[in-house]
């Protein structure tokens, strides 16, 4: 019979860190993809803000919104890109539940929150379109179309600042998470604890009247989080998750 083995750990060496749950090289591909998800979501949103935007703010916009529908349409396809925030918390759950599964999952809520307000703000495009047929066919009386256009860009104006707020509650918890897991590095983690307090004061003052968080100086609201917004993606695309403690 075989003698049993011995083991090569002391007796007196104490507990042993033991690598446990996942690992660099088993989430790199994760990390890429959540990554991927951010940035799509980010540069496609700004792109299709940019576009409805530039339509919106021509007067009286709906009667030549006919002419403008290559713009409205790319801008409603680019929103499409929004679904991906919700595969962000998704994917990012199984690694940072054990770090807060309450916060886990209400980053889960809120990403789902926020792509409810992104398909308020893609309605917006698509009604433009629309009305704008009707106004070119005469089957929709043009003197309506200053009153449409009034309420098409109020809804747009709402619709911002919905998922601006929206956002500022997904990016906390992330960023919280991030923070207590150690997945990135800490001056990343605190990058975004800090923007998106930011964000949700430019956000209020917005609501007060005192700034507009689309123009002007209210703009800097936004610096703060898009900085986060892009350095997080290419930090994951380029090194990944990280374990401390693990081997």
């Amino acid at each position: 019979m075989a003698a049993p083995e011995r083991s090569i750990i002391p007796p007196d060496a104490g507990p042993v860190d033991r690598p446990s749950g996942p690992t660099t090289a088993s989430t790199r591909k994760t990390a890429v993809l959540i990554g991927l998800l951010f940035l799509v979501a980010t540069v496609a949103f700004i792109f299709a803000d940019s576009l409805t935007t530039g339509v919106l703010n021509s007067p009286d916009f709906l009667t030549g919104a006919s002419t403008q529908t290559g713009a409205l349409a790319t801008g409603a396809v680019l929103l499409a890109g929004q679904f991906g925030v919700v595969g962000i918390a998704v994917l990012l759950f199984p690694l940072v539940k054990h770090h807060g599964e309450a916060l886990a999952l209400a980053h889960i809520g809120f990403r789902v929150t926020e792509l409810a307000a992104s398909l308020f703000y893609l309605a917006v495009p698509l009604m433009v379109i629309e009305l704008g047929a009707g106004l070119r066919d005469g089957t929709i009386d043009a003197s309506t179309s200053a009153s449409l256009g009034a309420s098409l860009k109020a809804q747009q104006g709402v619709a911002t600042l919905l998922i601006y707020l929206v956002v500022t509650a997904a990016g906390l918890c992330m960023s919280v998470l991030l923070h207590r897991s150690r997945l990135v590095p800490r001056w990343l983690a605190v990058l975004g604890i800090v923007s998106y307090p930011t964000l949700l004061a430019g956000c209020v003052l917005d609501l007060f009247g005192v700034v507009d968080v689309t123009q002007g100086i209210g703009l800097v609201a936004l610096v703060p989080g898009g900085v986060f917004e892009v350095v997080l993606p290419i930090w994951l695309f380029v090194r990944g998750f990280t374990f401390p403690g693990r081997a």
